[in-house]
């Protein structure tokens, strides 16, 4: 039983483990001023431009003789479909993708241009230079050759 706890202790302390744990409750955190921001600013804004309560937009399933609103069919245990609530989770994931697109862009930039600057602090490398070839069969041969090595020609002094 303690060679298990010691295991379990080496890989939850593991830096991807950790890494990871923090980035899923700062996710959780996201999530909640992403949903914050959609069902109190956003939705109201949306549901003033348009004259309609968003979210309470439904149709009943069930017999509806009486007919009753989404919000008061559900209140008597009927059966409604909220497609309002649908197009909200719509809208909330497409502004997840966008926040998340935002910080993703922003962070390629932010890493482009440090390469850039690390580009610019290094020298530039030298141009590399041309291999000397043998007059008579033009293969590459050594600098301080004397002799080809593919056809043994005599090289004149380089």
């Amino acid at each position: 039983m303690k060679k298990f706890f010691s295991e379990f202790k080496a890989f939850a302390l593991k830096g991807n483990v950790v890494d990871m744990a923090v980035g899923v409750i700062i996710g959780g955190a996201f999530g909640a001023i992403v949903t914050s921001l959609i069902n109190d600013i956003i939705m109201p804004l949306l549901g003033l431009i348009i004259k309609v309560d968003f979210t309470s937009w439904g149709k009943v399933l069930s017999d509806n003789p009486e007919n009753l609103s989404a919000a008061e069919a559900a209140e008597q245990g009927l059966s409604v479909l909220y497609y309002g609530k649908f197009i909200s989770a719509i809208v909330y994931f497409i502004l997840i993708a966008l926040c998340i697109f935002i910080v993703i862009r922003a962070l390629r930039k932010a890493e482009e241009k440090a390469k850039e600057a690390k580009k610019k602090d290094e020298p530039a490398p030298e141009p590399e230079k041309e291999p000397r070839l043998c007059p008579f069969c033009k293969q590459p041969v050594a600098d301080d050759a004397t002799r080809c090595p593919h056809c043994t020609s005599e090289l004149p002094e380089a």
